[in-house]
């Protein structure tokens, strides 16, 4: 199966990276450069950690455990850094290797708190007045049960000028979040599925490949995927997107129908019908998960 990674889409179990340790007296490590200074958001103090480390001027709080294991290892995940080592290594080892690493642990903590910023500026609060994104924009939820045919229906009223689109939901006003949340999220699919199905047919005429079939996927690391056999999934939530994006993610699994790898070939095949596909791409890398 041909895909593509969605980058920063889902939650990150962290980074990791191990260090050598050897049994027997603390190595003595050779001087290098301080690591340029790196802005890390603070408090960088992990909930369950019992160590402490000054790294480039940068005081880090660390949860720290030994094991049955045979290097010194780093975790950096969102609640911060994690570190673990042999049974018979010293403490002097652990801060050698822990100021050996001092570059690589700082920027994986800048990443994991500027996630931390977009996931809490992406966050909705599922109510009335909420602003949801579709198809790069922003839209209003209006909870209306009277105003709306189907009950638990949804409806999008676009409007003229600046001012959001509402989408009328067929909800009562004191309807719960979570209700509020599924019926969106039922209407984002059926407009991701009408849309795909458009797109897929423009593009596959284009490309002269045929899709077999076409069905939607929830995954959490991929936008798309294709298989030899003409079976294309595309990520619903790519619905949130603008439709430019959409079409770089529906050209290139259609492309995988002509070339399943990443050739030079293969993005020849994309840019033959998206010359600028690279634009389409960037929404993509600071993508994310939006709307759960």
């Amino acid at each position: 199966m041909a895909a593509f990674e969605q980058l920063a889409f889902g939650f990150d179990d962290g980074s990791s990276v191990g260090v050598s340790a050897s049994p027997g007296p603390v190595q003595q490590h050779p001087q290098t450069a301080a690591p340029s200074p790196v802005v890390v958001p603070a408090p960088l103090s992990h909930p369950q950690a019992s160590r402490e480390v000054l790294l480039a001027g940068q005081r880090v709080r660390y949860a720290f455990r030994r094991g049955k294991r045979r290097t010194i290892g780093f975790v950096v995940g969102p609640e911060g850094l994690s570190v673990s080592a042999p049974r018979w290594v010293g403490w002097g080892e652990v801060e050698a290797a822990l100021q050996e690493k001092a570059a690589w642990i700082l920027r994986k903590l800048q990443e994991q708190g500027e996630l931390s910023r977009r996931l809490q500026s992406a966050r909705i609060v599922w109510a009335d007045g909420a602003l949801v994104p579709y198809l790069g924009r922003h839209i209003r939820l209006v909870l209306d049960a009277s105003g709306v045919s189907a009950p638990g229906g949804a409806c999008l009223d676009d409007t003229p000028g600046d001012a959001p689109a509402v989408l009328r939901l067929g909800l009562p006003a004191d309807a719960q979040a979570e209700r509020i949340r599924d019926v969106v999220h039922s209407w984002w699919q059926r407009q991701a599925k009408q849309l795909f199905e458009q797109r897929c047919q423009l593009y596959a005429q284009q490309l002269g490949v045929q899709v077999k079939r076409l069905s939607l996927s929830a995954a959490q690391t991929r936008w798309g995927s294709a298989t030899a056999d003409g079976a294309v999934r595309l990520n619903w939530r790519l619905i949130q997107f603008p439709l430019s994006t959409v079409d770089y993610v529906v050209v290139h699994e259609l492309a995988h129908l002509r070339e399943m790898n990443h050739s030079a070939a293969f993005w020849e095949v994309v840019r033959s019908v998206l010359p600028t596909f690279e634009q389409a791409q960037q929404p993509l890398k600071t993508a994310v998960p939006l709307g759960d």
